[in-house]
């Protein structure tokens, strides 16, 4: 599948694209709020507040990166965790295989089976896509990123849509569109992202989909098998 305006592969460039989430506070005005609790921050003070913390990140990892990039990984890792949803990200991926539904359906062991292959799945994507987007980080530069403030984020009391434009070359801005939702605590949280209208999630969930076929709907060399990389290919 390829992009409108025939751009790059749809996966790679979501995962350099990701880099606008962060990069977005060097639009003016985006400075983060200050003083605010977390379960008080709106989805767009959240995304804007991480910003920083990553910059710092890129920049000094410029000192240390080519030495000890496993370093790099973890404290790029450290920064997104709290505001990404990977969980309910892997759990999209797996789409009905994770279902509640399903969940109910099984029998003491076998739910036992599915939290643990959910678990496994999560830390596979975790893995995968922080190694993917810190590269990213590093590659990235020279655009400009403005995050659209001319609509209200909030589509209801628990769910925010974000709206991006990244300029480079092109005659026209990529858009991305970031889908923000709480957890539990009421700190919210990334659980998806749509470049040019192509839906990551969806793009990683027929993947799931077609290697659960492939492996007769073994779920575990589904997980044993799984990278980022070759889920893009």
């Amino acid at each position: 599948m390829i992009l409108r305006r025939e751009r790059a592969h749809p996966i790679t460039t979501a995962m350099l694209l990701l880099t606008g989430l962060y990069l977005g506070s060097m639009a003016p005005g985006a400075a983060a709020q200050e003083g605010a609790d977390a379960t008080e921050k709106s989805a767009r003070e959240t995304l804007r507040e991480t910003t920083d913390k990553v910059l710092v990140v890129i920049e000094e990892a410029r000192d240390y990166v080519d030495e000890d990039p496993e370093r790099y990984y973890g404290e790029v890792h450290k920064v997104l965790d709290p505001i990404v949803d990977f969980r309910g990200f892997a759990r999209g991926v797996m789409g009905e295989y994770a279902t509640g539904k399903r969940y109910r359906g099984l029998d003491e062991a076998g739910r036992e089976q599915l939290k643990d292959q959910l678990e496994r799945f999560t830390e596979t994507m975790r893995e995968g896509l922080v190694r993917t987007y810190s590269k990213g980080l590093l590659a990235f530069g020279g655009s400009r990123v403005e995050l659209d403030d001319s609509a209200d984020d909030a589509t209801s009391d628990n769910r925010a849509t974000l709206r991006q434009l990244i300029y480079s070359d092109e005659a026209q801005p990529y858009v991305v569109v970031y889908q923000m939702a709480k957890d539990k605590s009421g700190t919210w949280r990334m659980r998806n992202l749509v470049v040019e209208n192509v839906n990551l999630g969806q793009i990683y969930r027929s993947q799931f989909e077609s290697a659960a076929r492939r492996y007769d709907g073994d779920l575990d060399k589904v997980i044993e098998n799984w990278t980022v990389e070759s889920a893009a290919d």
